[in-house]
């Protein structure tokens, strides 16, 4: 195919130029109905592109035309066997991808450090999970890579799992062996699930990890948006070889995705694989140069410790594994947590990814510039000189991932438990009641507790300690955390 075209882009473009009388949804006709403050801030333009499904413009739940023309693009580019753009963000394709691949009663293999999007999917499907846990960095402590060998082994010792989830890369970067890991579970013939909503740009250029669609995985989630330019909540979905129909991932598709779909958010992915073919690999290149001199210069900062860099050679290089465009940095060793260097940084103009109880996470993309380089690691210093007068106490100081023996017993099917009767209770008495809800401090989204699990002291008492510490837990009916949904006694 002739990766030089853009579809929608050019049937938008005819469109506008056509200047029809319009009698469609939506109803600010182009910028002519729009608040003017509104169309200040966003310019004309995008109203124009603001259509629905007519004559020439394709159905994103039915493309004949336009939109399967692009995503075809999409798929060859990516070496998948089809591609479905996406306007519900890569959260509609976990759920897509566990309603394609396990049923009510069924079960899937599922990380603990999986994104809450996943529960979602879990209670669509009505499938059970089987709980895996990640292998833990000795480095950081953080989850990392999966071992294929803890696939095999769980599939092993249970027959009636329907598929494999896994998170590769983290949202700290870590990728895991996706060719190992599709290997593990094809031997077992179910399908390999992998939210790559982090890793859509590893597949232009070879400094970065291999991208899990070239490495053999059934069902790929990707966020466009992350990390190559494309609108926010605009994703793909790629599908690979016959372990899952490609009838049942549409028709999944069509229960998470809206019937009115963004044609902003699908030109958006459309001029997006487009830049990506022209010029993927110098731009991925200027990307991962401009996250090694970040690196390099954090480095030199007494009181910052950069982690996944190498010790051989220049020590600002990514070791392999990691994600190059994540750099993860920490000032724990002047008693700063991770929360309040994030904040420190914001104060002065400089926004990052995330932050949790020691780690702040920058993500480089080919659109940063050495100006703002340089911004964030003057910032930093300042941070940690100013520390240095008179050094802090760590404020924070809390694991959020588990070992094996934290994970808490399932009593319940996700669904069971969110479709059963509940009540609150107070945080402080809920040890021993099985939970009712999700509670996911945020970001990274990766949830302590699911409906359905008991409650124990340990998940009680990290939740206060996120209470106390002011960490956005999202799931809980109660934002303040003094309640907790759990299910009625009686109705287990």
């Amino acid at each position: 195919m002739d990766q030089g075209k853009t579809p929608i882009i050019d049937a938008l473009r005819a469109f506008a130029e056509e200047n029809r009388g319009y009698f469609n949804i939506p109803g600010h006709r182009g910028s002519r109905g729009v608040d003017p403050r509104l169309e200040r801030l966003l310019g004309g333009n995008v109203f124009e592109a603001d259509r629905t499904e007519t004559d020439g413009l394709d159905d994103l739940h039915l493309p004949r035309g336009v939109i399967r023309e692009a995503q075809m693009l999409a798929a060859e580019l990516y070496g998948s066997d089809a591609c479905w753009f996406l306007v519900n963000g890569t959260t509609c394709a976990n759920e897509a991808m566990i309603l394609a691949a396990a049923g009510p009663g069924e079960k899937i293999l599922v990380p603990r450090n999986a994104h809450k999007s996943v529960l979602r999917g879990l209670v669509l499907s009505g499938a059970g999970p089987v709980w895996y846990l990640p292998e833990k960095e000795r480095e950081t402590g953080l989850y990392g890579a999966v071992s294929p060998e803890v696939i095999r082994k769980k599939l092993a010792s249970d027959p009636d799992i329907r598929a494999v989830f896994l998170v590769s890369p983290t949202y700290y970067g870590s990728c895991s062996d996706i060719t190992a890991a599709a290997e593990a579970a094809h031997s077992y013939h179910v399908p390999l699930l992998v939210d790559e909503a982090h890793g859509a740009h590893f597949y232009f250029h070879e400094g970065f990890p291999e991208g899990a669609v070239a490495a053999g995985a059934d069902l790929v989630a990707q966020s466009t948006h992350k990390t190559q330019g494309s609108l926010t909540q605009s994703a793909m979905l790629h599908l690979s070889g016959n372990l899952v129909s490609r009838s049942r991932v549409e028709a999944c598709l069509k229960l998470v995705q809206s019937t009115s779909p963004s044609y902003p958010l699908m030109v958006s992915l459309d001029g997006t694989r487009h830049l990506m073919a022209a010029d993927g690999r110098n731009l991925m290149a200027r990307a991962a140069n401009l996250a090694h001199a970040l690196r390099k210069s954090l480095l030199s900062v007494p009181g910052i410790e950069v982690y996944h860099c190498g010790t051989d050679g220049d020590p600002a290089e990514a070791l392999p594994g990691f994600d190059p465009c994540r750099v993860v940095f920490s000032a724990k060793s002047r008693g700063i947590s991770g929360h309040q260097l994030q904040e420190e940084l914001f104060r002065r103009h400089i926004t990052t990814e995330m932050a949790d109880s020691d780690y702040v996470v920058a993500v480089v993309t080919h659109a940063n510039t050495e100006q703002e380089i340089r911004r964030l690691c003057e910032a930093a210093r300042e941070i940690a000189q100013k520390s240095a007068s008179s050094p802090g106490r760590h404020a924070y100081a809390e694991d959020l991932c588990y070992t094996e023996a934290d994970v808490p017993e399932t009593i319940m099917r996700p669904r069971d438990a969110f479709f059963a009767p509940q009540e609150p209770v107070l945080l402080e008495e809920a040890a021993g009641r099985v939970a009712g809800e999700m509670a996911a401090p945020y970001p990274p989204g990766i949830p302590l507790i699911y409906p359905g699990e008991r409650m124990t002291e340990e998940i009680c008492r990290r939740l206060a300690w996120c209470r106390a510490c002011g960490i956005p837990v999202h799931g809980p009916a109660d934002p303040g955390l003094n309640w907790f949904q759990c299910v009625k006694t009686n109705a287990k």
